[in-house]
């Protein structure tokens, strides 16, 4: 990273308990016996290295140290308090880059709402308190997902575009091996099916169907 971009990277380490966080704080030496050839301090964000943030304004004015406070701070007591002042801090932003969408700042986009929501939702893990980040996002920003992750959303709408789009390819195909003439309205419409199961009874039936358009006939 460092050769090819010139930025300098870090080993940083999110930990949950003040045990952890001491030894993974510990330099790790790479080589050999009788060669040291690389020595890697990590960046340790642990609960005594973190500050508890409860109140709205403090985590507004620094999202990413209340971000990985409220993960140093998952198995804290306190850590529905965490959850809502960080909650409330980036719901603040969204509706800054809102103004910023408007002109106001001539800067861009919720970009940072959606990246800090998600880095949220997978530290916390599987447990009470991914859930409830998950309730206070669709409470603060609509449009934040409440039953996956966006990566998650993201992915699995890509895959299932992927898998439409390989099909219908697949049952175009085979018409034309078979050697049945497929009209630009019978292409179309298969070319832009998305429901994987619409397009299996689809591929079912191009291995017999004498025209294209048999395709659609239901039977």
């Amino acid at each position: 990273m460092y050769a090819k971009y010139r930025l300098p990277p870090f080993l940083l380490v999110v930990c949950k308990d003040k045990v952890t966080a001491s030894w993974a704080a510990e330099p790790i030496r790479v080589g050999r016996g009788f060669h040291t050839s690389m020595v890697v301090f990590p960046l340790v964000l642990g609960p005594g290295s973190l500050p508890v943030i409860t109140e709205p304004d403090e985590a507004a004015q620094d999202l990413a140290v209340a971000v990985f406070s409220a993960l140093a701070h998952a198995t804290d007591p306190g850590l529905t308090a965490i959850l809502e002042a960080l909650a409330s801090g980036v719901a603040y932003d969204a509706e800054k880059s809102g103004s910023a969408v408007n002109g106001e700042t001539g800067e861009g986009g919720d970009v940072d709402r959606v990246d800090w929501a998600e880095i949220v939702e997978i530290g916390l893990g599987e447990g009470s308190g991914r859930e409830y980040w998950r309730h206070l996002m669709a409470t603060y920003t609509p449009n934040f997902p409440g039953s996956k992750t966006i990566v998650e959303e993201s992915w699995l709408e890509g895959r299932a575009k992927g898998q439409a789009e390989g099909k219908a390819e697949d049952i175009l195909r085979i018409l034309e091996v078979r050697g049945v003439e497929v009209p630009d309205s019978v292409r179309e419409r298969v070319t832009g099916c998305t429901d994987l199961d619409v397009l299996g009874a689809w591929f079912d039936r191009s291995l017999s169907a004498a025209h294209a358009e048999e395709l659609f006939v239901e039977g």
